[in-house]
């Protein structure tokens, strides 16, 4: 059919959209669908800031930017968002209405509130799990330790600080309930922060170490023994945290998650 005499056939025009690392990294060669490579550029900047996070290379109020976010990871400022409330959820940002997210930045009062709510929970949890440990369960718990030691020998930060929190995830999940669960992972993330921002590297070495002697306690069958090893452990972790609390500066927020992309 002839065009209309005012009317003139328009190319249609090619929308050219630039890649950042994430999302360059998540479709390079994949054949993927776009909602896939999208999921996936989503997950690659979830990792990257999950690492510097845990690996406290961002330092306590530095502000996380949607704008300078979606630059960085090559997202929309939409899945920034979910990726900001993600990680709030997790327990590793501070959202605070009107003003955005931020790295938590606790005080002494905030340290010791969460680590005494702990104390309260897992030493009755030890106290609760120790007649009942079964021979599997000691033997899946030093495991787990072991691979806690490897990572801190390698160097391996935000590993480290990820399988210490899991040993108390899994000292809960060997008691099957699934109320208690959710109650310590929320207070885990919380003090998994606390651990990264503030317990220097050197000194998490200690944590493997109190770990085995709570699971030499549930060997033992003994509920005061357990109790007081776990009670023990949590006032160490949190005496390391908290004589460290807002300290130095971090490098720019731009050149640790270009970092993070590229390792």
């Amino acid at each position: 059919m002839p065009l209309p005499k005012n009317s003139r056939a328009r190319p249609r025009r090619k929308s050219a959209r630039v890649l950042g690392p994430a999302r360059r990294q998540a479709t390079r060669g994949s054949g993927a669908s776009p909602l896939e490579s999208d999921r996936g550029a989503e997950d690659a900047a979830h990792e990257a800031l999950s690492k510097v996070l845990l690996e406290g290379k961002l330092r306590p109020g530095t502000p996380l930017r949607e704008r300078q976010l979606a630059e960085i990871f090559g997202l929309t400022r939409g899945a920034v968002r979910k990726l900001l409330l993600r990680l709030s959820h997790e327990g590793k940002l501070e959202m605070i209405t009107n003003r955005g997210s931020f790295v938590p930045r606790p005080t002494v009062a905030d340290v010791r509130q969460v680590y005494d709510a702990r104390k309260a929970v897992e030493s009755g949890l030890v106290a609760v799990l120790a007649p009942r440990m079964t021979a599997p369960q000691l033997t899946h718990l030093r495991s787990q330790v072991h691979k806690e030691r490897q990572a801190q020998r390698l160097g391996q930060r935000n590993e480290s600080v990820k399988l210490a929190g899991g040993f108390h995830v899994e000292l809960v999940q060997a008691l099957g309930n699934d109320e208690l669960t959710d109650i310590v992972r929320r207070l885990i993330s919380r003090t998994q922060m606390f651990v990264a921002l503030f317990e220097p590297a050197q000194e998490s070495g200690c944590a493997p170490d109190e770990h085995e002697t709570v699971i030499d306690a549930l060997a033992s069958r003994d509920p005061a023994r357990a109790m007081a090893a776990m009670i023990d452990h949590l006032q160490r972790v949190q005496a390391r945290v908290t004589r460290h609390v807002d300290e130095e500066p971090a490098p720019p927020l731009v050149d640790i998650l270009r970092s993070a992309l590229e390792s």
